[in-house]
């Protein structure tokens, strides 16, 4: 019987990541996806990226497509968490939003790699990423139902612009503008492009923070 084949030796001796061979896999493909785009990034490319051998890519990787899927949830599975345990919680909507608002920009603003930036690939629209759009979907979903307990009367009008208010993190890391990305400011311009009154604003700001530290 053949013996198995594995990754080739690297020339660290471990992993580039420090996470294992799928981590590797992932921060390659996010890297060539970001600046080559995805139908430019062969799974070879991929690969010799990780420092492994193609065989050992599929292995932990079906098709392409299943790398590009896999990344795209990492950039929302996160925060439908965080929502999840925000819903949960009793106190004041708007200090559940503006919480939520920064655990989003900062799981956005701080990835290795821009990759919020991959919702932007046409290839996205494809039905093999439809696991994502109802993922991202359910994103929506909880961010409007905190939009509507804050009181705000148009809830789906008000949660699209705070999640695009949210997601410009993506738009200003791909053209360089990583110095204006702080996280409790975009929360607080959410809760400002809602119309809050001031008194709530200043409420949801101060206890916000305390609402984070609790979260798992």
């Amino acid at each position: 019987m053949a013996a198995t084949r594995t990754g080739r030796p690297r020339a660290s001796g471990s992993s580039p990541t420090g996470l294992g061979t799928r981590a590797d896999v992932l921060a390659a493909a996010a890297a060539l996806f970001g600046t080559r785009g995805y139908a430019s990034a062969s799974t070879h490319a991929i690969a010799e990226a990780a420092g492994i051998r193609q065989a050992t890519l599929y292995h932990h990787f079906s098709r392409k497509q299943d790398i590009l899927l896999a990344l795209l949830l990492d950039t929302v599975q996160p925060s439908l968490d965080v929502a999840a345990q925000l819903l949960a919680r009793d106190e004041e909507p708007a200090a559940r939003l503006w919480a939520l608002c920064v655990a989003d920009v900062t799981l956005l603003a701080e990835a290795p790699h821009n990759t919020g930036g991959l919702y932007l690939l046409p290839e996205v629209s494809d039905a093999a990423f439809e696991p994502f759009r109802e993922r991202r979907s359910e994103l929506e979903t909880t961010y409007r139902t905190l939009v509507a307990a804050c009181g705000v009367a148009a809830a789906a009008a008000g949660a699209s612009l705070v999640l695009a208010l949210v997601e410009s993190v993506i738009l200003q890391r791909k053209g360089g503008q990583t110095a204006t990305l702080d996280a409790t400011t975009i929360a607080d311009a959410a809760l400002r492009v809602l119309d809050l009154d001031a008194a709530a604003r200043e409420r949801a700001a101060a206890s916000g923070p305390d609402v984070l530290a609790v979260l798992s």
